[in-house]
């Protein structure tokens, strides 16, 4: 079975290469493959971001440097719009296949150097200003990668199934993730501690070298796109893809439409349902890594599917209900979602703060995001650290005369900033460090999960389809590339940073969610009241 590359009638038609049904597989195989394994590269360093709060940035203040890691995580996601203006501005003008040929090498060599890096404790600053750089360029290829995948893939697709299609690069996230989390386990498990902090960690990141001929040697194999291969032929490419995006009515309209429509609610949607999820599960409930990996993967495997169903489905009743409907529910359900996984995975520590109110009472705190050789930990910084880190909301109330810092943790009090003292009393009161594995409710807390990933599904699962369609094919790498990587990348990619800091500022463990739940409100009203359903556009024009 073949269809026509291009679906307009008469002369457009004549003399366009058939795609046979084989060869649409191959191309999604071959894009998915290279795709998951860039974002393997990508969330490694996500995933140990944590981890990485003590490797590469002074210690002192726990929240802080983790606050830091967090900081250099999100720079890659800051610089992916400027690759995909770079890479975008290539992909229209010399082709989709070489263009993420060369992101993929850049991505991948960054990540093997990410490996070889020295610590702070062997070079000082010169460690976390290195790493920001190798930061940079992996956020830099990435935001070259997903738009040419996604128009590659929608460029070979048959027009009646490319929401399913192009469904398949969006599992990549996902999958990408969780190979990710198993590559990181199998590490943990096979080294010891002491060893995988020594050198253990360095593993997964050279892995990635492997992973990278691999994509090589697939990717050559793929031919460009016949929808570019046409307007190369009739000379329709556009000289100027960058200003006829962005400086050029309606284009320029769309993009703005796009970036606040669809694109920044499917950030926030999708890494709170994932990442900050993982975070929040580790670091709030103490979930011991090893089920906090378990969770999130059948997570994963469980959810996947239904950015493949929502894609499916997509090209049924159409993309812009679905992407609207994943918005409203996300806004008006995380928190309470949120607030469920927490009974679910650490039902001591929700019954603790219930019968144990917490309150820091000070005038000297400060707000610390990027941590430095000018930053400097008060007392009531001290103190908040030790509660944020300790997964226990507080409230923040006006400081006592003549006194740094007084914590009330349900009847006691303690003055000055006694670490000791506030943990003494923390367990006095009956406070537990972990999360007790026996009192988790598995069933609950992955369906909670899953609930999550399904609104991930339904907007992130047509998304590709709906950008690749919104755009004509002369400047679609471009126009598309760039609002996807702000609202993914800036919006979604802060986070986890913006989130944490939210929360040790408010003193409570929940207040990090009003950032996805805003973004995701704000592109449901946007969406629904300026944006049109593109479901069977001719995108060959």
């Amino acid at each position: 079975m073949s269809y026509a590359s291009a679906s307009r009638g008469g002369s457009k038609t004549s003399g366009i290469r058939q795609i046979t049904k084989a060869e649409e597989r191959l191309v999604i195989i071959a894009s998915s493959l290279g795709t998951i394994f860039e974002w393997y590269d990508f969330f490694i360093f996500a995933t140990l971001a944590p981890f990485f709060a003590g490797l590469f940035f002074p210690p002192g203040n726990d929240t802080a440097a983790l606050l830091s890691a967090f900081a250099t995580y999100a720079v890659g996601f800051m610089v992916r719009p400027f690759g995909a203006l770079v890479f975008g501005r290539v992909g229209d003008l010399i082709g989709r296949k070489y263009t993420f040929l060369v992101t993929i090498m850049v991505m991948g060599l960054a990540t093997f150097g990410t490996g070889l890096m020295p610590t702070f404790s062997a070079i000082g600053w010169s460690a976390p200003i290195i790493l920001v750089g190798l930061r940079l360029l992996q956020g830099f290829a990435l935001g070259g990668e997903y738009g040419g995948a996604a128009t590659y893939v929608a460029e070979h697709a048959q027009p009646n199934d490319r929401g399913y299609a192009t469904s398949w690069i969006q599992t990549t996230g996902s999958l990408g993730l969780l190979l990710s989390l198993i590559v990181i386990y199998l590490c943990r498990e096979s080294f010891t501690p002491a060893a995988f902090t020594s050198w253990g960690w360095r593993v997964p990141f050279l892995i990635s070298l492997i992973l990278l001929v691999v994509s090589l040697y697939i990717r050559l194999k793929l031919n460009e796109s016949p929808v570019f291969l046409r307007i190369k032929e009739e000379n329709r490419r556009s000289p100027a893809p960058l200003t006829e995006s962005f400086f050029r009515y309606p284009n320029n309209k769309y993009v703005f439409l796009a970036l606040f429509g669809t694109c920044s609610g499917e950030g926030v949607i999708w890494y709170t349902a994932q990442f900050y999820a993982l975070f929040f599960l580790t670091i709030t409930l103490h979930l011991d890594y090893k089920l906090a990996y378990l969770m999130i993967g059948l997570q994963l495997v469980l959810g996947t599917p239904t950015l493949v169903f929502f894609g499916w489905l997509s090209d049924r009743i159409g993309r812009l209900k679905l992407m609207i409907a994943s918005c409203v529910l996300s806004a008006l359900t995380f928190m309470p979602l949120f607030h469920a996984l927490s009974s679910a995975v650490n039902p001591d520590l929700v019954a603790f703060q219930a019968a144990t109110p917490i309150t820091v009472a000070a005038d000297n705190c400060n707000f610390h995001v990027f941590v430095g050789p000018w930053s400097h930990f008060t007392a009531c910084d001290k103190v908040k650290d030790l509660l944020t880190k300790s997964g226990l909301s507080f409230k923040s109330i006006a400081g006592e005369a003549g006194k740094e810092v007084v914590t009330t943790i349900g009847a006691t009090v303690v003055e000055g900033a006694d670490t000791a003292k506030i943990s003494a009393a923390l367990k006095a009161a009956g406070y537990s460090a972990k999360a007790d594995p026996a009192k988790i409710n598995w069933p609950l807390a992955v369906l909670w999960l899953w609930i999550m990933l399904a609104y991930v599904g339904m907007i992130y699962g047509p998304i590709a389809a709906y950008l690749v369609e919104l755009f004509p094919a002369k400047i679609r790498y471009s126009s598309m590339s760039f609002p996807y990587h702000i609202g993914n990348g800036w919006f979604g990619g802060i986070l986890p940073l913006l989130a944490t800091a939210m929360v040790a500022w408010s003193g409570d463990i929940y207040y990090g969610l009003w950032f996805p739940i805003i973004v995701a409100a704000v592109n449901a009203v946007v969406a629904a009241l300026f944006l049109h359903e593109t479901k069977g556009v001719d995108i060959h024009s």
